[in-house]
């Protein structure tokens, strides 16, 4: 079913771009569950990246590939020059953000209030790929507030293919501009996966991928019978030992899935390294909290990072303390029990 273009990531199961969750040490954890997912920056602005920290926005562990930068603006040029350096920075692809419902981005002419623009995205998806040679993907709604009959939807996929786009990553959901906040955005609109699915019939030589409310991995091989890919947020923050799965059951891979004991030996080894560049641990370790979901002694993992992780002195220690409290023993912080 799956149509990819030459050079570009296999996108049959995507890891949502999610603000102020998926930075680059949620990716890396992310990548010891998964060798194969395509992972996704939150959005950068335009603005932020040209007047910004660079290093800030753009940096990565090369253990993230395969990566793509969403960017969000709606002038050619500044996301042409932004294209361009999310190029030279290495990253395999760049996304246009068509799909965030916020008020502060609307104010800005960014996300999904660019779907009643769909001339000027496609002026965008000109300019960006005129810029660079690796893929311009665009990430969108179903609809925008009254725009919800399946002929607006098809028009802007329509105008942006005939601009050049490949590759479309489809929210089931309409956005409320007004009245709805992005998470009741995320959560009321309801989901209308036929549209999505209609897309790919109508447009067969496009690569389709689909998100919104996809909970399970039984859900994922369904959908991949009709659309090209699959994407995930909330779902694979909140329960990321789903992505083991992901190598065996969506890209056919003969590999073992890894334990969670193995994730949380690459993890410490991660956390390790980044505490000596002055990273402090619970900007990490806050991306593990699920990873024993649903397991005895979750609870005691949870509460014992949300607890000890964010002082001011917490090490590597806080970790192996989480581990023992899963398994109900109290490891006294001065000697943790590297046996995990």
């Amino acid at each position: 079913m799956s149509v990819t273009s030459a050079g570009s990531p296999d996108h049959r199961f995507c890891a949502a771009p999610m603000m102020e969750w998926s930075d680059t040490h949620c990716r890396y954890f992310w990548r010891l569950l998964s060798k194969k997912a395509v992972l996704y920056t939150e959005m950068v602005t335009t603005g932020a990246l040209l007047h910004g920290d660079h290093q800030r926005f753009l940096s990565f562990h090369p253990q993230e590939h395969p990566l793509a930068l969403q960017l969000g603006g709606s002038d050619p040029r500044a996301l042409a020059e932004c294209a361009r350096m999310a190029e030279d920075w290495g990253y395999d692809e760049v996304n246009l953000n068509c799909g965030c419902p916020s008020d502060r981005v609307q104010n800005n002419m960014i996300g999904a209030c660019l779907m009643a623009e769909p001339e000027l995205v496609a002026n965008c998806i000109a300019d960006m790929q005129n810029a660079v040679k690796i893929p311009v993907t665009v990430k969108h709604r179903i609809g925008i507030d009254e725009m919800d009959d399946y002929e607006g939807l098809h028009q802007f996929v329509s105008t942006l293919a005939d601009a050049g786009c490949k590759t479309f990553i489809v929210h089931a959901r309409k956005a409320w501009l007004k009245g709805l906040s992005p998470k009741e955005n995320r959560e009321i609109p309801p989901l209308q996966y036929d549209k999505v699915i209609r897309l790919k019939r109508e447009f067969p030589n496009l690569e389709i991928i689909i998100n919104g409310g996809i909970t399970a991995m039984e859900q994922c091989e369904t959908l991949l019978a009709d659309v090209d890919g699959v994407m995930l947020g909330r779902e694979i923050y909140s329960n990321p030992y789903l992505l083991a799965e992901v190598d065996q059951r969506i890209y056919g891979s003969s590999a073992a899935s890894p334990s969670r004991e193995a994730i949380m030996e690459g993890f410490v080894a991660y956390c390790e390294e980044q505490m000596t560049k002055g990273i402090r641990l619970n900007y990490m370790t806050r991306h593990i909290l699920g990873l024993y979901q649903g397991m005895p002694g979750a609870r005691r993992f949870r509460r014992t990072i949300s607890e000890q992780a964010h002082k001011p002195n917490a090490d590597i220690k806080v970790i192996y303390q989480a581990m023992a409290a899963m398994n109900g023993v109290d490891l006294k912080p001065e000697h943790p029990n590297h046996e995990g």
